[in-house]
């Protein structure tokens, strides 16, 4: 059964799964894969370690970064793919810059944002893998990037009370809220074929809150 929409992201914080996921539903499904380069920002791991001074740097350049690779993107498609499946969505730098940035940076940082963004797509369809901050360090800690270990659960929850804050004040696509604490969809083929299900199946505007 195909997905019905043209453009798909996974999203959700950081360890949430979303690349993992992502990568699963586009082999499946014939969809072409749009991964967000993080490990190609040079200034990530140095923000980790001083996130005061190198915060703008880190936000601005995960923004020209995702700016070109949507841009690419609308004249580029794979014609031979399905739709468009991605694991982040272009307004999550809006997030995270406000979370990590002083006011007077958020809101140059946001005049760029708005100047850039009406020229690049809007998902059809968002899944958010909402998962509870405790997991979340257990999973950042299995995958072992040594510039990861300094994140702190209050991080965590800081940027998922953002995401949930943006879904609640913009409801003009659908977005899966999908309760992933009781979920494997990597060990379990049944939780997956689960999420399969789910994103098959064709949703109004607005938040969908989908409990295993």
């Amino acid at each position: 059964m195909k997905i019905p929409y043209n453009y798909v992201v996974v999203e959700g914080t950081i360890g949430a799964g979303k690349t993992t996921l992502s990568t699963m539903l586009a082999r499946d499904y014939n969809a072409e894969l749009v991964l967000e380069r993080f490990a190609d920002n040079p200034f990530l791991e140095k923000f980790y370690k001083d996130p005061v001074h190198y915060a703008f740097p880190v936000e601005m350049t995960f923004l020209m970064d995702r700016y070109q690779q949507l841009r690419n993107l609308l004249t580029a498609r794979d014609l031979f793919t399905d739709f468009v499946l991605g694991d982040y969505f272009i307004d999550k730098c809006l997030l995270f810059s406000k979370n990590n940035l002083s006011q007077d940076e958020f809101a140059l940082f946001k005049k760029v944002f708005d100047t850039i963004s009406g020229f690049l797509p809007k998902p059809d369809l968002i899944l958010y893998l909402y998962t509870n901050p405790d997991r979340l360090l257990k999973q950042i800690a299995k995958r072992n990037r040594d510039f990861e270990k300094d994140i702190t659960k209050e991080y965590l929850s800081d940027i998922q009370e953002k995401y949930l804050t943006y879904f609640r004040e913009n409801q003009q696509i659908p977005i899966l809220l999908l309760d992933t604490e009781n979920v494997d969809f990597v060990e379990n083929p049944s939780d997956y074929q689960k999420i399969k299900t789910l994103v098959t199946n064709h949703y109004e505007a607005g938040i969908h809150r989908i409990l295993f």
